[in-house]
């Protein structure tokens, strides 16, 4: 596995970039020699945060840890993620699609589903052309952490949403 390990407001020196490796190397029993791993390690106050990207095709594999002792996020990203990789087994490893990115072992292996994914209720709704800022105040208004609506600028259906520090996020769509 290729590692990509970067620092923001932190140096990786050599014993972080050891640590990292050796305990996300567990992985690889997953991926093959070419997967590469993006990491980003960063320090803000007391809190020690790792990001871990793994791109495949058509699919990426992410986990964000925050801890204020960065060995307890790294620990925490690499079992978040193998508990993704055998959950999700089944949707990302399409052998069309990124069964080239993984061992052969873990493809051929049966995982137990833990808690498959099931829609336990559909909403339908009108959406009504508004700007984004004021879709946040109606997000606001129902008390939802995110709002779907159509953007009046440019006539797409846009999502707004609640980040952390009472910051607001607009996904809007790439076709």
């Amino acid at each position: 596995m290729n590692f990509i390990i970067s620092g923001k407001n932190l140096t990786v020196t050599d014993g972080l970039r050891t640590a990292v490796e050796d305990k996300l190397g567990k992985l690889e029993r997953y991926f093959t020699p070419d997967t590469e791993i993006i990491v980003t390690l960063s320090v803000e106050k007391s809190r020690q945060k790792i990001e871990v990207t793994i791109p495949v095709k058509g699919n990426v594999i992410r986990s964000e840890q925050v801890s204020t002792a960065m060995s307890v996020s790294i620990d925490r990203v690499e079992e978040v993620i193998e508990r993704q990789l055998r959950k999700y087994k089944t949707k990302i490893v399409d052998k069309e699609k990124a069964g080239d990115h993984f061992q052969k072992a873990f493809i051929e292996k049966e995982y137990e589903e833990e808690d498959e994914v099931k829609i336990q209720r559909t909403k339908k709704f009108d959406i009504k052309p508004m700007y984004p800022e004021d879709a946040c105040v109606q997000m606001e208004l129902l008390g939802h952490n995110f709002f779907v609506f159509c953007n009046a600028e440019t006539d797409q259906v846009n999502v707004v949403y609640k980040r952390k520090g009472n910051t607001y996020g607009l996904i809007e769509p790439e076709y």
